[in-house]
């Protein structure tokens, strides 16, 4: 690099707007190098430490990854999907049809929406078998066990209110018997059954309901845990094996 290309370099860094976007200058040196470190998002998703053990393949499966990987595609076909749906029970079915037969790539996308759907469900399942194998729900996750089975409440109610939006048969007569299974609940089955309805019957103010629930109120607090679920995982030492060798450093 010659020196006027440095003396141009220096003076771009120097400057204010860039200072605004990146705080420390080109990690050249330890310090700059360690603040690059220290101030990643992405480094911080994982603790200091970890034990060999918990990042094989062979323990995890990767099913965490492939639940947060299955919500992002989620999220993203769900928006591509809203240009065209219409929560409409007069338009919401012929809605469907059109995203399936003349919009381009219209079925790939309802389709990956759909089988994601279908696959998030399994692999969260599937990832609550593993932690409680291992013992991950044991001190001191038991929180972050918690909040993991809040974020398998959420998976299933966001697979529930999105099975009314196609407007079929199927899904209407699927949400009549779901919803008419809640009222049997004990002191609030009534209350929550009349909240999911907007009514006495499944119609417009249900399908409007389900629609929000689905776009808005369920994806939002699912971002919101799953934020706090990935931070506590780091809190709280990693995975579980992390605490394999402790304990048989106590038992010695």
């Amino acid at each position: 690099m010659t020196a006027q290309t440095k003396s141009r370099w220096s003076f771009i860094t120097d400057s204010r707007v860039w200072r605004s976007f990146f705080r420390h200058g080109w990690p050249d040196n330890p310090l700059d190098r360690s603040l690059t470190m220290t101030s990643n998002v992405f480094f911080h998703l994982h603790p200091v430490k970890v034990s060999r053990r918990s990042i094989r393949w062979s323990y995890s499966f990767g099913l965490g990854v492939i639940s947060t990987i299955l919500f992002a595609v989620l999220t993203f076909t769900g928006v591509m999907l809203m240009f065209y749906y219409v929560p409409s029970i007069e338009r919401a079915y012929p809605a469907m049809k059109d995203i399936q037969l003349t919009v381009p790539l219209g079925e790939f996308t309802r389709n990956m929406h759909r089988w994601s759907a279908h696959a998030m469900v399994l692999v969260v399942i599937l990832h609550m078998v593993r932690v409680f194998y291992t013992g991950g729900y044991k001190r001191p996750r038991e929180f972050n066990w918690i909040v993991g089975v809040f974020l398998l409440l959420m998976t299933l109610g966001a697979s529930f209110t999105g099975y009314l939006l196609p407007w079929d048969q199927l899904s209407y007569w699927a949400i009549t018997v779901g919803t008419n299974i809640a009222s049997y609940a004990p002191f609030v089955g009534d209350t929550a059954k009349s909240l999911l309805l907007g009514g006495s019957d499944v119609g417009q103010n249900t399908l409007i309901r389900f629609y929000t629930l689905h776009i808005a109120v369920v994806p939002l607090v699912m971002i919101v845990v799953i934020s706090l679920h990935l931070w506590r995982v780091r809190k709280d030492g990693g995975l579980a094996a992390n605490d394999a060798k402790t304990e048989s450093q106590k038992q010695k």
